[in-house]
């Protein structure tokens, strides 16, 4: 139970109560024809996705919502961001009936909003990219992952290199502007993947935005266990370094910025609704897994579609759990996610810590930060060490109030 009582602010049309602007909004699709091989996301494999089921839950919740007065009005919407799972399994008709049910709850201006739908390029149609550009969509995201055949395979992926170039060309020629390729580096050696080019390729088919991952073996998934069991490694350090590096210069050859740890974008056409994210403005997350955080409480649903379409048809709150951060835990957010971002840190928040201003001058000579108009950003290779760089700054402050009382410590547990 959080600290209201179990209740949020109430989300009304008029945006929030701070005035920072409007809402973003998440909507999570969970299915996938296939769980590849490095996946821990919240999905579910079907042989063909429930559209009308699932969207039907969606609608449940946000009645569900509205019943206990966390959903006021008809709110007023930046940006819509529809992720997965495989939302392209929804086709040209499941995305218009997602349209015309958010319409039902929330305003939005079609010349402004930036709506995002993520898409496997192994089901992206000719005619699918009209469809959606004519329901509203106008930022398609492929996740690509590799240029290779070789690299797909080990990967997991459904589709082939053929299919990820021709889904690339449909989605220009269909008329989005707007398009994003998702990369993943760090594949192991013997995998013969030519990264570099991947990169450039992207760049040259007509992305305007690229996202680039390091590949992780997360536990439970196939390759976590082909890691654990020996029968596959991942780069080591010094390539994986390396690797990251090469994509940051190759692609600001090629006119792109890197304005945050993981994504470049040309001029203008950085995601807009990550920002919501990264800057701490409200955002709203429905279907399963998915994050709200409105008036400083964050809640997220359940899991699993299985325990959400349960929980939503017996008329029931989906969420999980809640929380409101604390002012320290609300500190080391706001530097985690400000320094993974080239907007960085306010110099305030270290200038006031002798600890925090003799770390920040470590980072500093090491390369990895510098200030610059009032903040505190990190260079690309800070990046690479970002969260052991923000574990060391939180120490920082840490070590300033370990005389403290709790009192003067603003309540610190």
């Amino acid at each position: 139970m959080s600290a209201t009582g179990g209740r949020t602010r109430p989300w009304h049309a008029s945006g929030p109560a701070d005035g920072r602007g409007d809402f973003a909004l998440y909507v999570h699709v969970p299915f996938c024809v296939r769980r590849c091989h490095y996946c821990d996301f919240a999905v579910t494999r079907v042989r063909e996705a429930p559209v009308d089921e699932w969207l039907a839950c969606l609608a449940l919740e946000l009645e569900g919502r509205r019943a206990r007065g966390e959903l006021v009005g008809t709110p007023f919407l930046d940006t819509i961001f529809v992720g997965g799972g495989t939302p392209s399994l929804l086709g040209a008709v499941g995305v218009e009936e997602l349209a015309a049910l958010l319409a039902r709850h929330f305003r939005w201006d079609p010349s402004r909003v930036e709506w995002t739908l993520e898409a496997n390029p192994g089901s992206v149609g000719r005619e699918d990219c009209r469809a959606w550009l004519r329901a509203g969509v106008n930022r398609l995201s492929l996740g690509v992952q590799s240029f290779g055949d070789h690299a797909l395979r080990w990967l997991g992926r459904l589709h082939d290199a053929a299919e990820a170039r021709a889904a690339v060309g449909r989605a220009r020629d269909a008329g989005f502007g707007n398009l994003n390729v998702d990369l993943i580096f760090g594949l192991p050696e013997d995998v013969g993947r030519d990264w570099g080019r991947d990169v450039e390729t992207a760049a040259e088919l007509g992305a305007t935005h690229v996202s680039t991952y390091g590949l992780t073996a997360e536990t439970g998934t196939p390759l976590g266990r082909m890691v654990e069991l020996g029968r596959a490694s991942l780069a080591d350090e010094e390539r994986y370094e390396r690797e990251y590096l090469e994509a940051v210069d190759r692609l600001e050859t090629a006119g792109f910025r890197v304005y945050e740890v993981s994504n470049h974008a040309l001029p203008g056409l950085e995601c807009r609704h990550n920002w919501h994210y990264w800057i701490g403005t409200d955002y709203y997350g429905l279907g399963p897994s998915a994050h709200s955080f409105v008036g400083g409480e964050r809640s997220w649903n359940v899991r699993r579609w299985e325990a959400y379409r349960t929980a939503t048809r017996a008329g029931e709150d989906p969420r999980e759990g809640r929380e409101r951060p604390d002012g320290d835990r609300s500190r080391l957010e706001r530097a985690w996610l400000g320094l993974r971002t080239r907007r960085g840190l306010a110099l305030e928040e270290v200038e006031g810590s002798p600890a925090a201003r003799a770390v920040v001058t470590r980072w500093e000579s090491s390369g990895w930060a510098r200030r610059e108009g009032g903040r505190l950003r990190l260079t690309p290779a800070g990046w690479l060490r970002m969260d052991a760089l923000v574990a060391q700054l939180d120490g920082a402050w840490d070590d300033v109030g370990a005389g403290a009382t709790e009192g003067q410590r603003g309540g610190r547990r």
